[in-house]
């Protein structure tokens, strides 16, 4: 089991512990995905330099490939993967309402067809829960119906009736006590129904609480509409979990709001797309600037990237279509991730977390997902 303690406060900002079973996470903490059981292009080796402390795996894209009995006869997904720290798995409901094609949902479970070779195959909450059990992460997710952005009002209803619903089956199902159970809430841009929500999984009881069914195309100002209104049914004793928020912007107005767990494909996706992330603001690796430059990604990252490269020479990795190229930018990214989530720890330590757009401008900047080079997403 986990367990969390809140250390020093800044506003609604927080900082705490949180206790697994395969260590401490300070947090807040952003959680580098690793979907099919590997964080693309970096080792644990690599990750643990880069400062990341948990990773998060995904449920659907396991269960498929290699499946969960595999998984689980060669030691657990820990031993799998080669990662002795905390490790949290998605239920895959996102992934399954997103990505393949959905033939049936009724309040027992979903049937859809598997993306790698359109088997069909049915998911109950019963057996979200007993993957994830084999699987062997520290913190599992209940199985949730995350609707589209926008949904009718009666859609975004129904939808949270049945989170609630599987929920709750998801908890009667959890036998392994080791492991941590997050419900999930929903509801969509409904600030009321989203409280409704977030009050009934309280009533129900779990370890932690996510908020699901947001950065899924809805403007900065939109997400934050919702947020406090959700943080504020959620008991203050609990970690508190935003799913696939990633984008820096949001990464700090959520932290303000109390939130304490964060993940998402950006570091990796766009640092296979040439992007790389620094405080300033982001840099295009295939752009032509680069070609004569010998400055590091970043002045000041200590990252293996920024220490031993020049944006030249990794442009032309890009260019040459290497492999390094894509390592070496998803290291600096993760790295930049994890320093600026430091920082924050720091600041709201210190009571002065309001100066952390001054030390890193992009935290304060807009930028679109859909600007080119630019990708989210749950599934990396």
């Amino acid at each position: 089991m986990i367990s969390f303690r809140v250390t020093s406060t800044c506003g609604s900002a927080r900082r705490g512990i949180l206790t697994t079973p395969h260590g401490e996470v300070q947090t807040p903490v952003f959680m580098p995905v690793g979907t099919a059981g590997s964080v693309k292009g970096v080792t644990p080796t690599q990750l643990r330099g880069c400062g990341a402390q948990m990773i998060l795996a995904n449920t659907y894209h396991l269960q498929l490939r290699p499946g969960a009995e595999i998984v689980n006869e060669l030691g657990g997904l820990h031993r799998f993967m080669g990662w002795n720290g905390p490790i949290l798995t998605d239920s895959g409901g996102y992934q399954i309402f997103s990505l393949t094609g959905l033939t049936q949902i009724t309040d027992e479970g979903v049937e859809f067809r598997s993306h790698i070779d359109g088997a069909s195959i049915r998911l109950t909450p019963a057996d979200a829960i007993h993957v994830q059990n084999l699987l062997g992460a520290d913190i599992i997710m209940v199985l949730d119906e995350c609707p589209p952005l926008p949904s009718p009002p009666d859609a975004l209803h129904e939808a949270v009736r049945r989170t609630l619903l599987w929920a709750e089956k998801c908890k009667d199902a959890h036998h392994r006590k080791e492991q941590s159970l997050f419900a999930i809430v929903q509801g969509g841009l409904d600030a009321t129904l989203r409280k409704e929500c977030a009050e009934s999984l309280v009533d129900m009881g779990f370890d932690g609480y996510a908020i699901g069914g947001l950065s899924v195309g809805e403007s900065h100002e939109e997400m934050m509409s919702v947020l406090p209104r959700i943080i504020g049914s959620l008991p203050a004793d609990r970690p508190r979990y935003l799913m696939g928020v990633g984008m820096p912007r949001d990464i700090l107005a959520a932290v303000r709001c109390g939130v304490d767990m964060f993940d998402c494909v950006l570091p990796t996706r766009n640092g296979r797309n040439s992007y790389a992330f620094t405080a300033q603001g982001p840099l295009k690796m295939r752009n032509e600037r680069h070609r004569n430059d010998s400055n590091p990604l970043e002045s000041g990252c200590d990252c293996e990237a920024c220490a031993s490269f020049s944006r030249g020479y990794i442009r032309h990795l890009f260019n040459a279509e290497e492999m390094l190229a894509a390592t070496l930018t998803s290291i600096h990214n993760i790295r930049f991730f994890q320093r600026f989530m430091a920082r924050i720890r720091e600041l709201i330590v210190d009571g002065n977390l309001g100066t952390i757009e001054a030390q890193f401008p992009i935290a304060g900047a807009t930028m679109q997902t859909s600007e080119p080079g630019v990708e989210s997403g749950c599934s990396d």
